[in-house]
């Protein structure tokens, strides 16, 4: 079984479970498939490692945004930036996680290695 046919196979579940696509096929994930990157959709990924990307993701962007729009002008320390950068992106991606960990149980969606990829 390819990754590409339990992928097919999990995005048809979550399309029945009336989610939008969006939420179960972000841009970001669709860019790491693009990209080749096995990586199952946020409702059949472990929480953390859908904690850690998306935190991290979510960090380092907000991050650079507010340093080069806000706090640059501000004088505030490349420290402190970082460190508020790592609070945002922890809170974010753990949040993240547990919404998409509620989401697997709400819908009783079965887990990764259960699909068979027909």
């Amino acid at each position: 079984m390819s990754f590409a046919s339990k992928r097919d196979q999990a995005l048809v579940i979550l399309a029945k479970t009336g989610l939008w696509r969006s939420n179960y096929e972000p841009p970001l994930l669709r860019l790491f498939w693009y990209l080749g990157i096995p990586v199952p959709p946020p409702h059949f990924a472990p929480m953390g490692w859908t904690a850690l990307v998306l935190g991290a993701t979510f960090g380092l962007s907000w991050g650079l945004m507010m340093w080069f729009f806000f706090w640059r002008d501000q004088g505030l320390s490349a420290l402190s930036a970082t460190g508020a950068s790592i609070l945002a992106g922890g809170a974010f991606g753990v949040s993240m996680s547990v919404y998409y960990s509620w989401g697997k149980r709400k819908y009783n969606l079965p887990s990764w290695k259960s699909l068979t990829g027909s």
